[in-house]
Parts: C-alpha cells; sequence; structure tokens
C-alpha cells in the first residue's frame, strides 16, 4: 500500500470526532477454538498516526498525511461494532520509528496490541527488533519486500537470517506485505524457519482473476503456520459493496488454508474511502454466505488468538 494511499483513506468523513472506549466484553480462553454462542471480534490490522513534532515525520516523506488517525475514533469504532481488541500495525509512514504505535498500545493495553516495523537492509536490524519486544511491548514484526528490484533484500542471506533467527527466537509472528509475485521468494524463509507464525496480509494483493497469482498464494498453506488476511477485498473489487466479483477469491482462499488460518481486517483508516469500518465487518459476518456460523468464529477472531492469544476478560 502507498502512503498516497493511505492519505486517501483517512478521509475527514472517516475521521469524523469520535470519543469513547470499548466496554469490558465477554471472553473465551487465550488461543482455544471460539465457543458456540459467543466470542471475541479481533481486528488483526489498523494503523495510526498523529502530526505531532513529539513524532517527527522522517525527512524523506514528500506529503505527510494532513488528517490524523487517532487512537479514540478508533475505539468508539470498536465499541459500536462490537470489536473487543484490535492489532496496530506501525505505519509505512514513520518508516523504522515506532515511538507512536508503541505509545498507543502502553494508553490502552487492554484494547491494543501492535507489530513495529525494521529495517530489513540495517546490519543492527536482528538487534533493533529485540529492543522493540522487549522494551516497546511489540508482538510481531512487518517485512515488506516490493515485488521489484528494490524489495531484492529479500533474497540476501547475510540480511534476512538475523532477522528471521531473531523472531523465531522471540517467539512473535511475522506479517508480509508484499504482491503474489514476490511470495515464491518468501516461501523459501518460511521454510527455513519453519516455527514462525506467518500472516500474508491483504491476500498479497493477488489479483481476483488471475490464476497463476493464486497458486503462488494457495501454494503456501503447505506450511502449518502461514495465515492470510482476507482484507482489501474492496480495493480489489471492481463492484460496489459487498463487492461479489471478489468472493470466488476468498472461497478459493478458503477451501484452501480453511477458516482456522484465515483472518478478515479493517485496514483502518484506509477502509473509511471504500466501505466504512462497519462494513469491514459485515461483509465477512453477515454478507459471504459461504461461510457458516462456526467459520466466522474463527475467521472474525478465533485465528487472530492464535498469533495474539489474549487472556481471559
Amino acid at each position: 500500500m502507498t502512503r498516497r494511499d493511505f492519505a486517501k483513506g483517512a478521509t475527514t468523513a472517516g475521521l469524523a470526532a469520535l470519543a469513547g472506549c470499548a466496554t469490558t466484553e465477554q471472553a473465551d480462553n487465550a488461543g482455544a477454538q471460539p465457543a458456540e454462542d459467543t466470542y471475541r471480534i479481533i481486528d488483526p490490522h489498523v494503523h495510526v498516526w498523529k502530526n505531532d513534532p513529539k513524532y517527527p515525520w522522517p525527512e524523506s516523506l514528500d506529503n505527510p498525511p494532513e488528517d490524523d488517525a487517532l487512537p479514540e475514533p478508533l475505539l468508539a469504532l470498536m465499541e459500536q461494532n462490537g470489536v473487543a481488541r484490535t492489532i496496530i500495525v506501525h505505519v509505512i509512514y514513520y518508516l523504522w520509528d515506532c515511538r507512536y504505535a508503541a505509545d498507543v498500545c502502553k494508553r490502552y493495553p487492554d484494547k491494543f496490541s501492535g507489530v513495529c516495523r525494521v529495517n530489513p537492509e540495517s546490519a543492527t536490524a536482528a538487534d533493533d527488533l529485540t529492543k522493540l519486544v522487549e522494551q516497546d511491548g511489540f508482538q510481531g514484526v512487518r517485512l515488506s519486500p516490493s515485488t521489484g528490484e528494490r524489495g531484492d533484500w529479500i533474497n540476501n542471506a547475510e540480511l534476512m537470517d538475523p532477522i528471521w533467527k531473531r523472531t523465531s527466537e522471540l517467539k512473535i509472528p511475522m506479517l508480509i506485505l508484499t504482491g503474489t509475485r514476490r511470495l515464491p521468494d518468501v516461501a523459501r524463509w518460511i521454510e527455513r524457519y519453519p516455527g514462525i507464525k506467518i500472516s500474508i496480509d491483504h491476500m498479497a494483493s493477488c489479483p481476483i482473476d488471475a490464476a497463476d497469482e493464486l497458486r503462488k498464494l494457495t501454494d503456501l498453506a503447505r506450511f502449518p503456520e502461514v495465515y492470510v488476511k482476507i482484507s482489501h477485498t474492496w480495493r480489489a473489487s471492481n463492484q460496489e459493496y459487498p463487492f461479489r466479483d471478489t468472493w470466488d477469491l476468498v472461497k478459493k482462499l478458503y477451501d484452501v488454508f480453511g477458516p482456522q488460518r484465515l483472518m478478515w481486517a479493517t485496514d483502518w483508516p484506509a477502509v473509511e474511502n471504500f466501505c466504512g469500518y462497519a462494513k469491514a465487518l459485515s461483509l465477512v459476518r453477515d454478507e459471504m454466505d459461504f461461510l457458516n456460523k462456526d467459520d466466522k468464529r474463527w475467521i472474525l477472531g478465533g485465528t487472530a488468538e492464535r498469533l495474539w492469544p489474549y487472556p481471559a476478560a
């Protein structure tokens, strides 16, 4: 996702002045199969940022977002839609400075957990990751190899081995943001470090009508610790909500990975420019008629708790 996409998503309407925090929710045991009649809804992918000198934009950022994406309106949306917890993925705007996401998670520890980013081309990346996890409380790391030459660092063993090894040692999940063309390169590292839980974000931007590209994604199902976020249907679609032209793609992923390895996600605030937070949830919960109740329990929360187990409330 480009910076322009993020800025476009953070519309004034989507970030209207909302306030409040979510109420205490009924919960299942951490990591267990969701109960038959109740389960926690967990959004495993949002971003936050703030125009504030305390959290300066990097000099290389040409067009910083004008609107903020603050935790308070997000908390209100969570409460309104019955979302119990949310994973804040450190936004690319700040590059490798993860302080704002860390501070938000520390301010609302009962609602947010965080995923950091490290510079994959830095010799200190593994040690940076340790600090972010052990001192700043992050519970995951994200790598974003582009499909072009600038993402070729994913094939550099001197850079990658320390990061993947440290991720394994820290026992945290790794998020991968990339396109399907890069997945065969990522697969080699997954095979080398099989104990890491891997989230393939946004279905690897797989086109809805490209069978060869889809096979690169479904091939990863051979690794039992690979999970897929079935988010960005609204970005891939050529139709209006409920984006039915993307359902076949989601169904194929469902058939291969199963519901226990799929996760919904809003990608707030970018979603506000497409269908909005509430419809991102209702799309899976109410519209996709090929999902049964048990499927939804996993996709809307149970799967995320396999990567980020929470104590019972």
